[in-house]
């Protein structure tokens, strides 16, 4: 079966076994002949000279590539991948970081397809000698969806609080590239990023054209940005991944797979607040199974409808998070700093959810994890969110008790 919804009027179609038609095969014979080339694969033939001659420079910034799992970054791990394997051991100086993030509440189709693939490039590391270091990148404890959402009561992201995604995604990677960069002096970030796959994107893209291949990173001194891909056509990218196999060995198959079942794009690498407006929008939608930030999530209802029934009770918890957010009876009057919100407009703002609907939604996401066999919170988040809770139990009897002594109230008394 084909997948066609990204390619422009159905224009190209990628089957999904893994024999060529001969005219594919025709491409893939002819790729370096100029007579025969065609846009498609004259562009690729220029990213990869761009890829090699970046490589070949004469510094040892090294590289980091920001891998989501969707069909942009898997390009340029590619791509590269491909590069150092034609390479003699000699030139392979240069070391490499790929690097992706675990929000901890990915959708765990994709989660998994990311872990496989990062496992298949460990053993081609080992096979090559490539100087890869291959790395997964998660939120601290105290920054977790789950322990915010729980313990600290905040009700759950919508695009005017949009609280996770700094938090869970751009502190993990940055901090990862910082520390990369205050060993070496400095890092090249290489990125998957598309100029035509969206306006925001398209947007975002233009603040680092400088007319050089490298730009350095709008918040992340000592990193510089490398965008191989940025000019390459959505329909290019499918057919390069349809007719090559990925240099660590398998093919691209799973995830064109994923895309078809999911009938979504991904939720990519985000090292800035800038670029955050892609995470959870209509335009990228493998990300976190617990994102109320979109009204539907259309990558997992796609999967379900796909047959993985057993996300059914994912997707229905997600939708129960977004029912309860503006109930009046589930928030606190008082924000979490203890002040009471009004806007000028005379608009009353609750502050967090109260310690009955945070223990009802522990107790809720206990019996969906038991009855799904799936691992949706780690002990230790839970841990956290006891000692949350304990802590907020103590501020709210400090906090009462400095209001009653303002108020006169004998309380050695009382």
């Amino acid at each position: 079966m084909p997948i066609e919804g990204e390619f422009p009027n159905n224009s190209y179609v990628v089957p999904l076994d893994n024999t060529l038609s001969n005219s594919h095969e025709v491409q893939k014979q002819s790729y370096f002949d100029n007579s025969n080339i065609t846009d498609s694969e004259n562009n690729l033939f220029h990213i990869r000279q761009e890829v090699s001659d970046e490589y070949a420079e004469p510094h040892e910034k090294p590289w980091i590539i920001g891998y989501s799992g969707g069909k942009d970054s898997t390009l340029v791990l590619h791509l590269v991948i491909e590069h150092l394997v034609s390479l003699p051991r000699s030139e392979r100086v240069r070391p490499i970081h790929v690097v992706a993030n675990d929000t901890l509440v990915e959708s765990p189709l994709v989660m998994a397809h990311v872990k496989s693939v990062l496992n298949e490039i460990k053993k081609a590391v080992l096979a090559f000698d490539l100087p890869i270091v291959v790395n997964i990148t998660s939120p601290d404890i105290d920054q977790t969806f789950w322990v915010n959402l729980i313990g600290r009561g905040y009700p759950t992201p919508n695009r005017n609080f949009r609280w996770c995604t700094d938090r869970m995604k751009i502190r993990p990677t940055s901090t990862y590239i910082r520390e990369q960069a205050k060993i070496s002096g400095e890092v090249i970030l290489l990125l998957g990023v598309r100029r035509n796959e969206s306006r925001a994107r398209a947007a975002s893209a233009a603040k680092y054209d400088n007319g050089s291949r490298l730009n350095q990173h709008n918040s992340l001194p000592g990193c510089y940005v490398f965008r191989p891909i940025l000019e390459l056509e959505t329909e290019d990218v499918w057919e390069f991944l349809a007719l090559n196999k990925p240099p660590w060995g398998g093919s691209h198959q799973r995830l064109i797979q994923l895309y078809r079942e999911a009938g979504g794009g991904e939720c990519p690498v985000v090292t800035s607040l800038q670029d955050a407006p892609s995470c959870g929008t209509t335009s990228s939608r493998f990300g976190c199974w617990t994102c109320t930030v979109v009204e539907k999530d259309k990558s997992l209802t796609g999967f379900v409808d796909s047959g993985f029934e057993q996300f059914l009770p994912l997707l229905n918890f997600r939708d129960w998070l977004i029912e309860i957010r503006n109930e009046p009876e589930r928030r606190l009057a008082r924000r979490r700093n203890g002040r009471v919100t009004i806007t000028n407009k005379g608009i009353f703002v609750p502050g967090p959810f109260n310690m009955s609907t945070r223990h009802e939604i522990l107790d809720r996401l206990l019996d969906l994890q038991s009855q799904s066999k799936m691992d949706l919170i780690q002990q230790t988040e839970i841990d956290r969110i006891r000692e949350l809770w304990v802590e907020d139990v103590i501020v709210s009897a400090e906090r009462n008790l400095k209001v009653q002594r303002s108020l006169g109230v004998n309380v050695n008394h009382a």
